[in-house]
């Protein structure tokens, strides 16, 4: 199974990512995780580095969105945990894992995790179509280069309308700040 999820590392210099993915856990009682990074990606470079992450289930999809479309430091937005992870502020539950072996492929390898730490920070929110909406089109933001700006345009439209329906206050921003880096 596929989660959407926010995951933090940490490069050389101490510096937090935050990027989105959709890590394969096992199942909802979350005994194992396999992160999928782009071999392109800072969140590669820094599991190589560092070898640990935190895998955070949130329903802010504004957070999401931002971080589809652009580095985002944990800067005000996370905290240490124990000296080699850092989590975000506002979560729903977070993981802090360590990787235990790769699998290599050349477009995005395969990180095997065992769960070391985990917490719950608040309950969630849940979500509405307008919530899934901005998931959808902050995927679709980080596939512009090899689906074309045409193709993510289109298909975005197709999901405005859930947005405009039954998206409240941070689903319109995140909206907007998508429909801006789509359109260039």
């Amino acid at each position: 199974m596929i989660l959407e999820s926010i995951v933090t590392t940490v490069d050389a210099q101490g510096i937090v990512n935050i990027a989105p993915m959709g890590p394969q856990v096992d199942d909802e009682s979350f005994s194992a995780i396999t992160l999928k990074p782009f071999r392109s990606s800072r969140t590669y470079a820094n599991l190589m580095h560092g070898g640990t992450a935190v895998v955070h289930v949130t329903d802010d999809v504004e957070l999401i969105a931002r971080a589809a479309i652009g580095p985002v430091c944990g800067d005000g937005l996370t905290l240490p945990l124990l000296g080699r992870w850092h989590r975000l502020v506002d979560c729903c539950r977070w993981f802090a894992v360590e990787i235990v072996s790769w699998q290599d492929d050349p477009l995005r390898p395969l990180a095997n995790c065992q769960i070391v730490h985990r917490g719950d920070q608040r309950p969630m929110f849940g979500f509405n179509r307008g919530k899934h909406a901005v998931i959808e089109a902050a995927i679709l933001a980080t596939r512009l280069e090899m689906l074309g700006r045409d193709e993510v345009r289109r298909q975005m439209n197709d999901l405005a309308v859930w947005v405009q329906k039954t998206g409240g206050v941070s689903e319109h921003r995140a909206w907007a700040l998508l429909e801006s880096f789509v359109d260039g």
